[in-house]
């Protein structure tokens, strides 16, 4: 059953696991105990800010009017029923690890004998006087909110700060979805750091042709007087600011008494253990891997694959079964929207994105995408 936050008001709840927050490798691992027809402890909850859990994969498509809403978000209930979990639709206000205990956003308190936590990033804000309006591209039902009133009352104006592959997706998205808004892209450093040369150079030609202006090497550092500032320059006017630049740790991460890297992400070994609280599993965006020379990068790839063994430890806590270890690979695949059905290929240093293999490439991305919710509506 779902929990509405009027019920639980004011009350202290106590379950053998808590699964806190529904990303993608919870979403795996309900989806593992499933179909191998297990169940959790009796009592056991999973708690979400909402009943649903939208896929970041086709946020863009939807964005672009490629899909519709329906189309690219998971109904939590049906896949917690599946398992015997109590879905508690609230968010989460802080934890205290060394009391095994949740304090949610309504004043409830959660006890747990074992914590799951997938409870991702959010992007960093910038300095701001207030003078321009800042949104963030997570979490997404708050940016949809947004991308709805903008469709209805367009900004002349739009500006997207962040490089990486969500900004240049987004970017695209908008621009399609507002194309009478004059679309503006600004990072610092290179587009698509960390890919081929090749894709980057694909990537900025088809963001210019597409009429978007990109700044490179630009690094905004504050907001002032409806202005955008870099290094004491001011950049060309916008009446909105899309916040794509990466993720910032969640701030009830700082006083949980779980240990954490040096930028506020929970440290995890390579069982996705807590590295100072063995009753506490970490996995997508949230958790750092410490157990590797170079931690893997924060993306929905490497947190589906954190999911299996999420499925397999979580349960294992419960028995005297051993722990499985989580291997990253060394190299990820990436299909980048381009917000007309095609997308950009990237896998190591190995590229690929012209125009006429854009179209195949989109059409591999959107095969992959609806499997991954095929697999995830039971």
């Amino acid at each position: 059953m779902t929990i509405p936050e009027q019920q639980i008001n004011s009350s202290s709840l106590s379950a053998p696991l808590v699964l806190a927050g529904a990303g993608h490798a919870h979403l795996v691992a309900i989806r593992v105990w499933a179909e191998a027809g297990l169940r959790v402890p009796e009592g056991s909850v999973l708690v979400s800010p909402t009943s649903k859990a939208w896929y970041s994969g086709m946020m863009p498509g939807m964005i672009a009017g490629r899909f519709t809403p329906e189309a690219c978000a998971i109904d939590l209930q049906p896949l917690c029923k599946k398992v015997g979990l109590r879905l508690i639709s609230v968010g989460i206000a802080s934890c205290h690890a060394s009391e095994k205990r949740l304090e949610l956003t309504d004043g409830a308190s959660l006890s747990y004998k074992v914590l799951s936590i997938n409870t991702g990033s959010q992007p960093p804000t910038l300095t701001s006087d207030g003078s321009i309006q800042q949104v963030p591209a997570k979490p997404f039902p708050a940016f949809k909110e947004q991308w709805q009133y903008w469709m209805h009352e367009a900004p002349s104006r739009l500006t997207v700060v962040g490089g990486g592959a969500a900004a240049f997706e987004l970017t695209l998205a908008l621009q399609k979805s507002l194309p009478h808004t004059k679309t503006s892209l600004v990072f610092n450093g290179r587009l698509l750091d960390g890919h081929s040369r090749h894709l980057q150079a694909l990537a900025g030609r088809l963001l210019r042709n597409r009429g978007v202006s990109v700044y490179e090497q630009t690094r905004v550092t504050r907001i002032e007087q409806g202005r955008l500032w870099a290094e004491g320059q001011a950049l060309p006017d916008t009446g909105a600011l899309v916040l794509a630049t990466g993720a910032r740790a969640l701030p009830w991460y700082a006083d949980s008494g779980l240990q954490q890297d040096d930028d506020g992400f929970l440290a995890v070994g390579n069982t996705l253990q807590s590295k100072n609280h063995p009753d506490v599993f970490v996995s997508g965006d949230a958790a750092t891997l410490m157990s590797t020379a170079k931690p893997h990068p924060r993306s929905g790839v490497y947190a589906v694959r954190h999911g299996p063994v999420i499925a397999h430890n979580v349960l294992a806590s419960f028995s005297a079964d051993s722990l499985q270890t989580f291997q990253p690979q060394r190299q990820a695949l990436a299909l980048l929207a381009t917000a007309d059905g095609g997308a950009l290929m990237s896998y190591g240093r190995f590229s690929a994105g012209t125009a006429w293999l854009r179209p195949l490439l989109g059409r591999w991305k959107d095969y992959l995408d609806l499997e991954f919710m095929r697999r995830h509506r039971l």
